[in-house]
């Protein structure tokens, strides 16, 4: 198989995040419409990730944060955003890289977006390298999105898991 040496899979996850970067700009900027809100499932233990060292201790590797009503100061740059969220009564303040974001969902139209990890190694192999692969589908299939965290107090566990949501995955795309 020829060497991909543009690097479709990077700049197909790219594309994906700005929809989720164009989403929650929206959002900050009107309000969320409708029924809509979102669940973003975050690796805690990516580059630039800002959140309290209690909540890096209860969430080490990934959590899910919720975007519904209890929710403030929801601020969006070209790479990340910031947003004010309650957990377990305890106001935190959050800083989140989209390169961090694993999973964002929106139940209220069964829509959700899944990304693979990639890092900086793997974004610029070395010359005559193949590129690591995303995920290849016969090898492992991605986890559902987890819900780790749930800041507007629910029961753990509730959220997007088992209410027939199609996750977009980008091997689909891929030529098998």
């Amino acid at each position: 198989m020829a060497v991909d040496h543009i690097r479709y899979d990077i700049l197909a996850q790219e594309a994906l995040r700005s929809v989720v970067r164009k989403v929650l700009t929206d959002a900050a900027r009107n309000g969320l419409p409708g029924e809509h809100h979102f669940y973003i499932s975050i690796d805690t233990r990516a580059d630039g990730v800002g959140m309290s060292s209690r909540l890096k201790s209860d969430y080490p590797e990934e959590i899910t944060i919720i975007l519904q009503h209890q929710f403030w100061d929801l601020d969006v740059h070209d790479d990340r955003f910031e947003v004010g969220l309650s957990f377990k009564g305890v106001p935190e303040r959050l800083t989140i890289p989209f390169a961090a974001i694993k999973g964002f969902f929106d139940p209220s139209v069964q829509f959700g977006l899944q990304f693979e990890t990639i890092d900086a190694e793997q974004a610029a192999p070395a010359a005559g390298d193949k590129p690591p692969a995303l995920v290849h589908p016969q090898k492992k299939e991605p986890a559902p999105l987890p819900v780790a965290a749930n800041p507007d107090d629910h029961a753990p566990g509730s959220g997007p898991a088992g209410q027939g949501a199609e996750v977009v995955r980008l091997d689909r795309f891929r030529k098998k």
